[in-house]
């Protein structure tokens, strides 16, 4: 999905400017971390190879191709990168197509953001088949633009996702929030130079200068996200 609509701004009361939010997707919106390791771990039990749970933490937020090729790495495991991939993406499909679980507080965002009429932008590091599939569970309404990790040519923890969808949306990327679960897509947010909410998921992410980590997306609503545009980039939250 992509739109040549403006973005129409949400004004605070010192008159900054919140543009748009941009939301990540696994981890984030949707409860799929478990998914991910769930396929990767039954793809490779059908090449031969137990996957150990030493494994999870690092692959888990980052681009399937990160993950795909550090899992042939370690396993050494007899399959090309693209091969894998197809039957990682198929595997995972399987899973969500009967319906993703939503984390805690994210259709209530969802349906904040919409009411107020806010340009929101779905970023994810996640194969194009995949977002689609996921926006059966989570409304294909609530968004103006929708970027997937093979739209791009670098994905998180390049800048480009979040360039890509702040120039799409006519936005300044500095005044347009990012909500991540994971320090890859935090990296990504913070070079592209937008003010970045985690959300850690699986693994801890540390507060720094201008990131602000909360516990859930129930402690995230439209005022929140627009006392990021105003306070000062160089607190740490």
């Amino acid at each position: 999905m992509t739109s040549s609509i403006p973005a129409i701004g949400t004004r605070t009361a010192d008159g900054a400017t919140l543009q748009a939010v941009f939301l990540d997707l696994d981890g984030t919106l949707v409860d799929t971390e478990g998914f991910w390791w769930e396929a990767e771990a039954e793809v490779f039990a059908g090449l031969g190879h137990i996957l150990d749970d030493a494994h999870r933490e690092v692959v888990v937020g980052g681009p399937m191709s990160r993950s795909a090729n550090y899992l042939i790495q370690v396993t050494g495991v007899d399959i090309s990168l693209p091969e894998l991939s197809v039957l990682l993406n198929a595997a995972f499909l399987a899973r969500i197509r009967r319906g993703v679980p939503l984390m805690p507080g994210a259709r209530r965002l969802l349906a904040e953001l919409a009411a107020h009429e806010v340009p929101t932008a779905l970023v994810s590091a996640s194969h194009r088949a995949v977002v689609d599939q996921m926006l059966h569970s989570l409304g294909p309404e609530h968004f103006r633009l929708t970027l997937a990790g093979d739209d791009l040519v670098r994905t998180k923890p390049h800048p480009d996702p979040y360039l890509t969808a702040a120039a799409r949306l006519g936005a300044a990327p500095e005044r347009c929030a990012v909500v991540e679960d994971t320090l890859t897509g935090v990296t990504a947010g913070e070079a592209a130079g937008c003010p970045v909410v985690a959300v850690p998921s699986v693994t801890p992410i540390p507060p720094a200068a201008g990131r602000t980590v909360v516990r859930s997306l129930e402690e995230v609503d439209l005022p929140f996200l627009r006392s990021l545009i105003t306070e000062s980039r160089g607190g740490v939250h």
